[in-house]
This record gives C-alpha cells, sequence and structure tokens, in this order.
C-alpha cells in the first residue's frame, strides 16, 4: 500500500460527516436568510439548491439519492407540483441513457471489449515495447468510453495493464516511475473518450437535455460528434504523448532502454461466442442509426423530406430502445430459450445515474421557472467582468475543471450548465460553447483520486502515487483547458452555434 492510502478513508469519513451536517445548516440558514431579490419560489428553491450542492459535493448520501430528494423537497415547499417536478424523469433522454447501458452490460457480459483490447496488444510491433502497449491501449480505452461507462471501460482495461505490467517486470512499488504513466494513460483515456459521444459520459447528455429544454437548442448525435470528437482527438494527443515521454524517461532513468521491452504473449481469443456476434451486432445497428440522420443533413439539405423523416423518427432515444431490445431478442442458445441479454442482467445497469439526471433536469428547470439561474447569472456576469461569448465560455470550461477535481462530473454538470445557460441569455449571447464547454470541462478529472472512479482505481493498485497522479493531473488540466476553449472557439461558428 502506498502513503496516503491510509488517509483516504479517514478524509472521506470526515468529508461525508461534514456534508452530512453541513447541508441542513446551510438549507436553514439561506432559507431564514431575506433576499428581497428573490420571489418566494426562488428564495426556496435556492435554499433547497444549497442543501444539494453540499451533499453532492461531499458525498453525505449517494448523489442520486440527493438528486431526488431535492426534487421531492421543491414539492413539499411549494416550489413547483409534483407533476412538474418530476415530468423530467419521463425525459426521452431517460430511455437514452437506458437502452446505451443495456447494450454496454451485454458488451461486458459476453467479453467483446476484452477480445477487442486482448487482439489490440497482440499485433506484432505493438507487444515487443511498453511504451508502444501503452499508448495502443490509451486510444482503445478512449473508442471504447465513448459507447459505454467510462469505470466500467477502466475496470475491464486494468487487468489486461496489470498483467502486461507483470510480465515487463513492472508490478512492484519500487517501479512506481514506469507503472504511475502506464496506468494512469488508461484512466485519464477512458475520461476523454467518454467526451466524444453524446451516451460516452452523463454529462453530455445532460447538456443536451438542458439546452433543449431551456434554450430551445437541439444537438443531434451526429452534430455533438463533430464538435466534440476533434476536442477528444487533441487532448488525448496530449495524454499520450504525456505517456509516452515519461515511460521513455523514467525508464531510462532506472535503467530501462528507452522502449521498455516486454514479453508478452496474450492469449488467443477464441472463437467469436454468439453473445459476442449479437452484442456487435446491436451495438453497430445503434451507432449506425445514431449518427445516420445527422450524416444524411450533412449531403443533402436539411429540410429534405427524407431527412426531416428520419430526423423524427430515428430519435436517439428510439434507436437506443430499439438496440436494447434486439439483445432480448437474438438468442445465444435457442434449444434452451438463452437470449442475449436477459432481465436479469438488465437490471443491474446503473440506474442512479439515471436517477440523478431526472432530478438534474427537474432542479434545472424550476430554477429557470422560479427566475433563480437569471438572478445567478446576472451576479455571475457581474462579478467576473465576463460579457463577451468567448470570455463566459473561458469561465464556464475552468470552473467544470476545477469542480469535477472535488466532485462528480455529473454532479459537477448539473450544478454548472443551468446558470451557464442563464448567464448567456442575460447577456444575449448563444448558450452552446459555454454549456458544452461546461460538458466537456467536468469530464476532465485528472487530479485526484476521489476527482473520478477511473483514477480511484487505479490509484487503487497501489502503484499509482498521488504525487504523480497531482503532477500529472495538473499538467492535463490546463492543456484540457486550454484545448476545449481553442476547440470550441473554432469549431462553434463553423457549425452556427456562436
Amino acid at each position: 500500500m502506498i502513503e496516503g492510502t491510509e488517509a483516504e478513508p479517514r478524509f472521506d469519513r470526515i468529508r461525508h460527516t461534514v456534508g452530512l451536517f453541513l447541508g441542513p445548516a446551510v438549507f436553514l440558514l439561506v432559507w431564514l436568510l431575506p433576499v428581497p431579490a428573490l420571489s418566494v419560489e426562488a428564495h426556496r428553491l435556492a435554499a433547497i439548491v444549497c442543501l444539494v450542492v453540499v451533499w453532492w459535493v461531499s458525498e453525505a448520501i449517494p448523489i442520486p439519492a440527493t438528486a431526488l430528494i431535492g426534487t421531492a423537497l421543491a414539492v413539499i415547499t411549494g416550489v413547483g407540483t409534483a407533476q412538474d417536478a418530476f415530468a423530467p424523469f419521463a425525459s426521452p433522454t431517460i430511455f437514452l441513457f437506458m437502452g446505451s447501458f443495456m447494450i454496454g452490460q451485454a458488451v461486458t457480459e459476453h467479453g467483446l471489449d476484452r477480445r477487442l483490447a486482448l487482439s489490440l496488444v497482440s499485433i506484432r510491433g505493438v507487444r515487443g515495447s511498453l511504451t508502444r502497449i501503452a499508448l495502443v491501449l490509451g486510444g482503445f480505452t478512449a473508442v471504447v468510453s465513448a459507447w459505454m461507462s467510462n469505470t466500467a471501460t477502466t475496470a475491464m482495461m486494468l487487468p489486461i495493464a496489470l498483467g502486461i505490467l507483470h510480465a515487463a517486470g513492472q508490478s512492484g512499488r519500487r517501479d512506481a516511475r514506469v507503472t504511475a504513466p502506464f496506468l494512469l494513460s488508461i484512466a485519464y483515456s477512458a475520461s476523454v473518450g467518454g467526451i466524444i459521444t453524446p451516451v460516452g459520459t452523463p454529462p453530455n447528455l445532460i447538456t443536451i437535455g438542458l439546452l433543449e429544454k431551456l434554450a430551445g437548442v437541439r444537438i443531434d448525435f451526429f452534430t455533438w460528434m463533430v464538435l466534440a470528437t476533434p476536442i477528444a482527438l487533441a487532448v488525448m494527443a496530449v495524454t499520450l504523448g504525456l505517456t509516452r515521454w515519461r515511460i521513455g524517461a523514467e525508464g531510462r532513468l532506472a535503467g530501462h532502454p528507452s522502449g521498455m521491452g516486454v514479453a508478452f504473449d496474450a492469449s488467443s481469443p477464441g472463437r467469436w461466442t454468439p453473445g459476442q456476434r449479437n452484442a456487435a451486432i446491436a451495438f453497430g445497428v445503434a451507432a449506425v442509426l445514431w449518427i445516420t440522420p445527422g450524416a444524411l443533413a450533412l449531403v443533402t439539405a436539411p429540410d429534405a423530406p427524407l431527412t426531416r423523416l428520419l430526423g423524427s423518427r430515428l430519435d436517439e432515444a428510439v434507436v437506443a430502445v430499439v438496440a436494447a431490445g434486439l439483445l432480448f431478442l437474438l438468442p445465444v442458445d435457442w434449444r434452451r430459450r438463452r437470449f442475449t441479454l436477459s432481465w436479469t442482467s438488465a437490471a443491474r445497469i446503473d440506474w442512479g445515474t439515471i436517477l440523478l439526471f431526472g432530478g438534474g433536469l427537474a432542479l434545472g428547470r424550476l430554477m429557470f421557472v422560479t427566475g433563480l439561474a437569471a438572478h445567478i447569472g446576472q451576479s455571475v456576469i457581474a462579478l467576473s467582468g465576463a460579457h463577451s461569448l468567448w470570455a463566459v465560455t473561458a469561465v464556464a470550461v475552468g470552473l467544470a475543471i476545477a469542480l469535477t477535481e472535488v466532485t462528480s462530473n455529473t454532479a459537477a454538470t448539473n450544478m454548472l450548465v443551468p446558470v451557464v445557460i442563464s448567464v448567456c441569455q442575460a447577456a444575449a449571447l448563444n448558450p452552446v460553447a459555454p454549456a458544452v464547454g461546461t460538458a466537456l470541462g467536468a469530464s476532465m478529472a485528472f487530479l485526484l483520486p476521489i476527482s473520478t472512479p477511473p483514477n480511484a482505481i487505479v490509484y487503487g493498485t497501489g502503484l499509482v502515487p498521488i504525487t504523480r497522479m497531482i503532477r500529472y493531473g495538473l499538467v492535463l488540466d490546463v492543456a484540457a483547458f486550454l484545448v476545449i476553449l481553442l476547440g470550441l472557439r473554432v469549431l462553434c461558428p463553423l457549425l452556427g452555434f456562436a
């Protein structure tokens, strides 16, 4: 166990305990504090939001439970009706979450993701160098994380990475100079890859949903990929460049050759199983149908009959449900009536994230209806002095990156995006760049083990000292801020969002 590991549980217990009591105290303080500028409903909602934020940051109780409690309190205190408050839990995006999570469950359950990873690292010319394996694994991790949970992706890749390090003789505490950049490349790539598609990580869908509900701006699946993919590739280039440099430099310091040779003999993945084939079919159907309407709009007129028809019929949520439905129809053993996914397996998806998303939409909508978001937005403009589009975007991205280091990216997005949209409306600015920048920044959690589950997973191996995580993470935080800001500055005007 590396230094600092024993202190982490103590710190978390203190953080949870303090937050548990601080939340209600802040709630009462704001409730009793006179705020003439706010309506009664906005004032009460401000107290509820303060409670929710404290509990989200401290994780005093499970984050999804906090979202549900916050929504219920809004009804109890008269901020909104139950019908209005809980309506976002039936948003189509909820079903997009459910469908994509079920596809990811099937991919993992049948070993399709592991099969592809082992095939990649067994390629001749890759397996002979630890540096090259790190780059390939990092790239593959980002691609997989674009379509499924970054936590599940990291958990899947970690045993493969540890096996490679063991084969290279780099599996002990004394080898941290090499193991740290190797393992961190997996965690960081999983976080970066999540921004590529709307289903890659919850902040993407949260932002898309809030932009549509609060600002009337719709971003389809393909448009998001066009906007986010170049930014993800640029951040990945920095991540993998840092990995290649550190493994080579630390390897020479430790007396190893620059390439860090490794005799890695991955066992053959064997023949494709029926479950792997069926999971690949469902995933392929979803990916093609998600991308088709946006791609067609690029080669035809946006108002062409076929483009309008596919855009209205192939909603992302509908596609996710149809593709997930295939998993219950495609058999793996017809004689025994066993299909690719059982309901028992499907029920193991991340319901917490789904509930958190619904609660975030509910509170965000209430913040707009009551005028609380507008008041916060006007205050932010006055305090920051940011009045231009790109100044507001820079502030939004910076705040998101800073906040996501101490709380979940989903909670950070739920807190910031409604405020950012309100800031833009108050200043008569297009909200897309600041809102999307907030979502992208919320996924750039590189600094601490508590910042995101992928960091915690690799830190838990005992092979990544926290000092090295902070050192590498700080470099990537700064690089990500610059890349996101520059990328949005170039891409948003081209897509008509500025």
